[in-house]
């Protein structure tokens, strides 16, 4: 009887214990993936073409830890920008950009936009496909989201004189962004040249008044 107890009282033990530890691993794992996400940051900003080794390196991982979170190079990258795209859209969910006048807020997105460009210079080493994917779509949604809504607020507060579809303004405003990058990349602009380049572009095309 008593050793039935015992029996019982491990089985109660290791059911508690189990879940613990799967907790743990899952914990570290989370820690572990959030380092590398750091160290591809860092590093790419740095080497464009590091490889998985260098930026294991850097995380303080093995190569295999990385490829255990990321199952290629690819998968990495994409998970670096839809961490960075995120922050963005994060930060302009906090700037309450509806409650400023359109103009404004289209400024103020744009700023936003551009600082987190100038906080991960990895941005402007990844090449922007000519034909956006399914993923990339996604990623930028709640970004593009933020920029809609400003601009169909501006056309019907007239702050926007533009006839143009809002669908299209907000393509062509996004395309205007990745213009000001591939400008700083090449070297033709400075950062702050592009900034003011693309703050005054979008304006004239969003016809504002």
């Amino acid at each position: 009887m008593a050793s039935n107890i015992v029996k019982v009282a491990k089985i109660d033990n290791m059911s508690e214990i189990a879940p613990a530890r799967r907790r743990r691993r899952r914990a570290d794992a989370d820690r572990s993936a959030s380092e590398i996400l750091r160290a591809t940051k860092e590093v790419l900003a740095e080497q464009p073409h590091a490889s998985v080794e260098e930026i294991a390196a850097a995380a303080g991982v093995s190569r295999q830890t990385v490829y255990a979170h990321f199952k290629t190079r690819e998968a990495l990258i994409s998970a670096v920008l839809d961490d960075i795209t995120a922050e963005a859209a994060a930060q302009m969910d906090a700037a309450q950009l509806d409650r400023e006048p359109a103009v404004d807020a289209l400024l103020r997105l744009l700023d936003i936009s551009w600082r987190t460009l100038q906080r991960y210079p990895l941005l402007l080493t990844v090449s922007t496909p000519a034909t956006p994917d399914a993923a990339d779509a996604e990623r930028h949604e709640p970004v593009f989201d933020h920029l809609e809504r400003i601009l169909s607020r501006g056309r019907q507060s007239g702050e926007f004189a533009s006839s143009l579809p809002t669908p299209w303004l907000v393509t062509a405003v996004a395309t205007l962004g990745h213009a000001a990058g591939d400008e700083v990349r090449a070297g033709r602009m400075t950062p702050q040249q592009a900034s003011d380049a693309l703050a005054t572009s979008a304006l004239l095309l969003c016809g504002a008044n």
